[in-house]
């Protein structure tokens, strides 16, 4: 399984690096913003976010749009044993400073209790992800503990390209699975109540489970 992931991480990484950067930030932009058009979105009061790297779905979108909104922004941080993420409150981007393995984190204090964070909604990266909620991330963890520690009420977003979405991927059984995954061409629900390949591209949102 872990040479089958490696494989899969690779193949993905170049694909992903490899599109055309207009285009990308073309299809991200259309990503975003059937995110921020989501009813799972609109009722967050507080959004994690995270610093595009290497060709990652950006988040600036987003991020203006909360800002202009009112909800509380979030980004994540590694610490410094590059253990586990932390989360930091973010006014705007310009907070934001190179960081571990070159992707931009924010400075200042960390929240102590993520439960403090009320209706938050997490935005996750990944290489690839399964129509099943799971994601292929690098392979560090990091975000399946996050995800572990932020259980419900909180609501993990994958956003990707359509090429990233796969009928399934390799797991483990300490792989968490996101509640959401938005691409460029609709908004995907996971879970039983989920809509059937039919309905997929005439989803335009959710309910989350704090509502």
């Amino acid at each position: 399984m872990a040479d089958d992931k490696q494989s899969l991480r690779k193949i993905f990484a170049q694909s992903r690096e490899a599109l055309d950067r207009s285009f990308a930030d073309r299809l991200g932009g259309r990503i975003q913003r059937r995110l921020v058009d989501s009813d799972v979105y609109r009722r967050a009061r507080g959004v994690l976010l995270y610093a595009a790297h290497r060709g990652e779905v950006s988040t600036d979108a987003i991020l203006s749009d909360a800002r202009a909104t009112g909800k509380a922004i979030y980004y994540p941080r590694l610490t410094s044993d590059r253990t586990r993420i932390e989360i930091v409150a973010v006014d705007d981007r310009g907070a934001l400073v190179a960081g571990a393995y070159g992707i931009f984190e924010p400075r200042g204090e960390a929240i102590a209790n993520f439960h403090d964070v009320d209706r938050l909604l997490i935005c996750v990266p990944g290489l690839a992800f399964s129509l099943d909620g799971h994601r292929l991330g690098r392979g560090g963890g990091h975000y399946d503990r996050l995800l572990a520690a932020l259980a419900p009420p909180a609501v993990a977003i994958g956003l990707a390209y359509s090429f990233q979405l796969l009928d399934e991927l390799p797991t483990k059984s300490h792989d968490r699975r996101l509640d959401f995954i938005v691409t460029e061409s609709a908004l995907h629900r996971i879970g039983a109540d989920a809509p059937g390949p039919a309905d997929i591209a005439a989803d335009k949102g959710g309910t989350p489970r704090w509502c």
